[in-house]
């Protein structure tokens, strides 16, 4: 009896007759190794979600909107103190001169003396004010507390320059320096994260 042509790819497999079905290990589910669904997760080790800001859990990357507002306020206020410093040293040498001119200037020396410290402080405050703002993008928490320390007390000479100015500059220069104390303190307390966050 003959199965036909065998070099026929038509035809039946080589050693099985026809009408039988094909010989091999069954298809089934459930024999073997199992395989996995495809598209379903939970295979393997669990996937991390995204880490925000590329730092941590809440941790900022970028410098936050009202702690580089106070770094903007503190650079401000240091180009206002120094002008300050400026002009009330030129101001205290000049009336100095004036004194020595008319033979005087034994009785208004320690009053220069006296401004021309005034004059010394505004600088002193100026360069403060330019360290702490550079100090923000790479600073810690000693930063930070040095900072609010400095905005309190800008706060209350600013309260006492509103209550003792009786209405003229010193009462305008209080309010602004008021409202640069406020924001910069009110930036420290919120900015936390940024002073805390890890450095790599």
């Amino acid at each position: 009896m003959s199965f036909g042509d065998p070099n026929n790819p038509y035809g039946p497999p080589q050693g099985q007759p026809p009408g039988y079905p094909p010989q091999g290990p069954p298809q089934q589910p459930g024999y073997g190794y199992p395989t996995a669904p495809q598209g379903q997760p939970g295979y393997g080790y669990p996937q991390a979600p995204p880490v925000p800001h590329g730092y941590g859990y809440g941790v900022p990357q970028e410098m936050p909107g009202l702690v580089k507002t106070a770094r903007v306020l503190l650079f401000i206020l240091a180009g206002f103190q120094f002008l300050a410093g400026i002009v009330i040293g030129i101001a205290a040498g000049a009336a100095q001169d004036t004194s020595n001119a008319f033979g005087s200037g034994d009785d208004s020396s320690m009053a220069t003396g006296l401004i021309i410290a005034i004059a010394l402080l505004m600088l002193a405050l100026g360069s403060l004010s330019i360290f702490l703002g550079v100090k923000f993008k790479s600073g810690r928490g000693g930063i930070r507390v040095t900072t609010i320390v400095y905005a309190s007390l800008m706060i209350l000479g600013s309260l006492a320059n509103i209550v003792n100015g009786g209405g003229g500059s010193g009462t305008f220069g209080g309010v602004i320096s008021l409202a640069f104390g406020g924001i910069i303190l009110s930036a420290m307390i919120s900015g936390g994260a940024w002073f805390n966050r890890p450095r790599y």
